[in-house]
């Protein structure tokens, strides 16, 4: 296992992003941990998450042309990770697209640069796949091709069926998903990190109940 995962979730934890205790779900689902990359709200905690995406995404070693952010919160996550890829000496083209089109000015659905080529999505988790979809049918609709996606934390939790999120949009899209940290490594820190032991066992009564095996 790569030691920045690891490193992610201890950051995560120092930040108050992932936390423990009762969180209820858009699913209506009583979760023991939460993960909530908006709480990344200062310049240093947002450029280390950066630092972790281009690590996930240099790790995984996926082609790609473009970085793409969905509105509203791949904005940022966009715009660090490409300033964190260009630091390691890999610059790349990043855009991220408007709610609603502008009719004036430079007008267009998109800032930054065209989506050409291969174009990577990045994101902050996979709760129902909508948010890559819609980006998949923007990205075709400029007449370049989905690349994959990468988010920070893959909860490996069933959704609907019996496939997680990510799952389901790896086989309905098509496209390879990556993480910078799954529910896998969570539970690995967990074992490992004596401060936050006592969540452990609440968390891997909730995968028993609605976790699969694989991401």
């Amino acid at each position: 296992m790569p030691d920045f995962r690891q490193q992610f979730l201890r950051f995560a934890v120092e930040q108050r992003v992932l936390r423990f205790g009762e969180f209820t779900t858009k699913a209506g689902r009583v979760s023991p941990y939460f993960f909530n990359a908006g709480l990344f709200s200062d310049g240093m905690s947002l450029k280390q998450l950066g630092e972790f995406y281009a690590k996930a995404i240099l790790t995984s070693k996926i082609q790609f042309d473009v970085l793409f952010g969905p509105a509203y919160k791949g904005i940022p996550l966009a715009s660090t990770t490409a300033i964190a890829l260009a630091a390691a000496g890999h610059n790349v083209a990043w855009s991220f697209n408007r709610k609603e089109a502008k009719n004036h000015g430079e007008g267009g659905q998109l800032v930054g640069a065209p989506l050409t080529g291969r174009v990577l999505i990045i994101d902050d988790v996979i709760s129902a796949g909508t948010s890559v979809r819609e980006s998949i049918d923007i990205i075709h609709q400029h007449g370049a091709t989905p690349a994959g996606v990468v988010i920070a934390l893959d909860r490996m939790e069933r959704g609907t069926g019996t496939l997680s999120a990510v799952q389901e949009v790896v086989q309905t899209c098509g496209i390879p998903v990556f993480a910078i940290a799954t529910l896998d490594d969570l539970l690995t820190y967990l074992q490992t990190g004596t401060d936050v032991k006592q969540y452990l066992a609440a968390i891997l009564n909730y995968r028993l109940i609605y976790g699969t095996e694989t991401s």
